[in-house]
């Protein structure tokens, strides 16, 4: 993969955070007034085909502006919620613990020395007790730029690979990859949320009671079809950015070390054994540099792989040594 330099991609992911913030709203209200378009349908029978196309569409708008300031608002409370509490949110997430210096200088070393060839603050370095080998880099700020290594990535490296592994996280903050991910994370969750709440609504009410057909379950069913494509949409999004940022990042660890094969070759590790315990959310899990969620992890390209939060470890190493 062609790699332009860290400032271009600097500036192309701060573009793409932009594009990102207006892209989900966008889809959250067009499927807000598709909700409405569609129950407006379902309860216009009463109408002739003429009056349809004079009475629908303006009772239509009417309900979807008199609905944009509620939803504007409760999008915004929940993004800023998630926005302030994702440091909490992932580490409890994933088990990562503050690692102090003075438990292992090794590591301090590598960070800083690498930190201080880009001219880039130190971030917080963290540690997951786990002996399978895996990393992630996480933050939306200086302040909360955090650097997580598994225990087993510590051990089972020699200087060089870990040296390289660094780099690559150090790489998804310079170039805001992970700010760009938490904005994903945090509007896929909404959509995740609202198609759960509308599940258990049909199903334990609605049309769940006694096979009720009221309007009331039909408008349910149909939020809930609704929800469930936002959140497809949104997710093939997420996973599109999210397999291009491996790339990206491993390019960069490669121009930080001038050493792609020492990436390479941690990633052969890595690939044996990635998988992080505590690690049950997937949006959690493409944040790390393989998949932590063994029978998540895509081996080769297919369909499949639209869905993949990682591209094929083994394509990226093929990469890696053409360097």
């Amino acid at each position: 993969m062609e790699y332009f330099g860290l400032q271009s991609q600097i500036r192309k992911n701060n573009t793409n955070s932009v594009l990102l913030l207006l892209m989900f709203p966008v889809v959250f209200f067009g499927l807000t007034w598709l909700f409405f378009f569609f129950t407006s349908l379902s309860q216009s029978h009463y109408f002739s085909a003429e009056q349809e196309a004079y009475n629908i569409l303006p009772v239509i708008n009417n309900k979807f502006v008199r609905t944009i300031p509620w939803v504007t608002i409760g999008v915004f409370a929940w993004f800023a919620i998630a926005w302030f509490s994702h440091t909490t949110m992932i580490n409890k997430a994933t088990d990562s613990k503050p690692l102090e210096r003075s438990e292992n200088k090794r590591v301090y070393n590598l960070v800083e020395n690498l930190c201080i060839s880009v001219g880039m603050a130190m971030p917080q370095v963290n540690i997951i007790e786990d002996d399978s080998l895996n990393a992630f880099a996480s933050g939306i700020n200086p302040k909360t730029y955090t650097v997580s290594l598994s225990r087993g990535i510590i051990n089972k490296l020699d200087d060089r690979e870990l040296e390289a592994v660094i780099a690559h996280e150090l790489t998804h903050i310079r170039n805001r990859d992970v700010k760009l991910l938490i904005i994903s994370i945090v509007f896929v969750g909404i959509f995740a949320f609202l198609s759960e709440m509308l599940f258990r609504s049909l199903r334990f009410g609605g049309l769940g009671r006694g096979g009720k057909k009221g309007g009331g379950g039909a408008a349910i069913l149909i939020a809930l079809v609704l929800a469930a494509i936002g959140y497809l949409v949104a997710s093939l999004f997420r996973f599109a950015l999210s397999r291009k940022r491996e790339y990206l990042a491993d390019a960069g660890s490669a121009e930080l070390t001038r050493n792609p094969l020492s990436l390479a070759s941690a990633l052969r590790k890595i690939s044996i054994d990635p998988t992080i315990e505590a690690v049950k959310r997937k949006d959690v899990a493409q944040m790390f540099i393989e998949n932590p969620q063994a029978e998540l992890k895509n081996k080769s390209f297919s369909v499949g792989s639209l869905f993949a939060t990682h591209p094929p470890i083994q394509k990226r190493i093929e990469i890696l040594e053409q360097f």
